[in-house]
């Protein structure tokens, strides 16, 4: 039985004097999936021809493969790509979109997916659809589709306030009515457990650097068998016309270490108890959220039965003054990092601003004291 918090700190390069609630933004690799990044540049600087072009093919499907296997999916059906945002424009660029289709997002989508979207549909004559979704939410909504949706894109679990959507239900009403469905699942592998197939939707991606523990740059796309063919990767490169795999796996010469490093990331979470993780990062999210909403009295963005290891807070009025914009967001967020040593997400959301907290195995009940007593100034 492994202890979380503190003692699992330092199985991390975090630094020391900083309260690091923010690990929905841009993750944290363990030691130990750092070193076997290390060790597979290694080998690679060592002989880089060899490496590149003899090793990486086998050693990349090997990755692939033990990756797929923790999330219920097929090798074949997944391949790596750098970001989840890299994935939802591959996706995006590859369908035929006309004028009259309709792609469906949400006003709680995320602001990248939001900009690839609106690329696209300034070029093809197709319309975003971006029905608005009420902060707090009181319970999981579902979008309404049309015989137009071409496309729902859908988070599975929302960026600004960690709310869970509801993916299989909104695949089966897609399917009603003929769309297809991508879930930015950005957040969701290792924070929730997953069988991709079981999903139902067109595609997946997931991040691998948040609660995966791999390095940053790591991401999948997973594709049911028979929509494979209709994705290609946004450099085409050598292996275009060759199936789903050969197109992703060879984008052109890169640093293919934190692809090649997924599997020890995966093999981290599971030393840990992949349920054990869940459970402890859930009711500390919790705990943690629900002190610092009674402290401020301020509302949490929505019942904790539709959260898991991140939860969003509204801040109290003396914070909202500025206007909730996203460079007063920023703005704030540098503040609590410089002059409160917290890390700290901060959204602005329905014209208000919000701090969202993550929980993560190295956090304890401790980190968030301070958060919630700067939040009373």
């Amino acid at each position: 039985m492994h202890e979380f918090g503190r003692a699992l700190r330092t199985r991390f390069r975090l630094e020391p004097g900083v309260d690091f609630l923010n690990h929905g933004s841009f993750g944290a690799a363990p030691l130990e999936v750092l070193d076997a990044a290390a060790r597979w540049r290694d080998q690679m600087e060592a002989n880089p021809d060899r490496f590149l072009r003899q090793v990486l093919p086998d050693a990349l499907r090997d990755a692939a493969g033990e990756l797929a296997r923790f999330l219920h999916a097929e090798a074949d059906d997944l391949v790596f790509v750098e970001n989840a945002t890299s994935a939802v424009n591959a996706v995006l660029r590859s369908l035929d979109f006309r004028p009259g289709d309709e792609i469906l997002i949400n006003s709680q989508s995320y602001g990248a997916v939001r900009q690839a979207v609106r690329y696209i549909c300034e070029r093809t004559g197709a319309r975003a659809i971006e029905p608005h979704v009420q902060i707090p939410v009181t319970a999981a909504p579902l979008p309404s589709i049309s015989a137009r949706t071409r496309l729902v894109i859908v988070d599975h679990i929302s960026s600004p306030t960690g709310l869970i959507w509801p993916v299989q239900d909104i695949v089966a009403a897609a399917r009603q009515h003929g769309a297809m469905v991508l879930v930015d699942g950005a957040h969701a592998p290792g924070q929730l457990e997953l069988d991709l197939p079981a999903l139902g939707a067109d595609w997946y991606t997931g991040n691998c650097h948040k609660w995966l523990f791999a390095p940053r740059g790591c991401a999948f796309l997973w594709s049911r068998t028979d929509r494979r063919s209709l994705v290609h990767p946004l450099p085409i490169s050598h292996g275009y016309g060759a199936g789903f795999s050969a197109e992703f796996d060879w984008p052109g010469t890169r640093d293919f270490s934190p692809w090649l490093a997924a599997p020890a990331g995966v093999r981290f979470l599971q030393e840990l108890g992949p349920t054990a993780v869940r459970r402890y990062c859930h009711e500390l999210a919790i705990a943690a959220a629900e002190k610092i909403a009674r402290a401020w009295a301020q509302p949490l963005a929505g019942p904790i039965t539709l959260h898991g290891s991140m939860m969003a807070i509204r801040l109290p009025d003396a914070w909202q003054q500025a206007g909730a914009t996203r460079d007063t967001a920023r703005r704030l967020q540098s503040e609590f990092m410089d002059r409160q040593r917290i890390a700290v997400a901060i959204m602005a959301i329905e014209g208000a601003l919000w701090a969202r907290i993550s929980a993560q195995v190295y956090n304890s009940a401790e980190d968030y004291d301070r958060l919630l007593e700067a939040g009373r100034r």
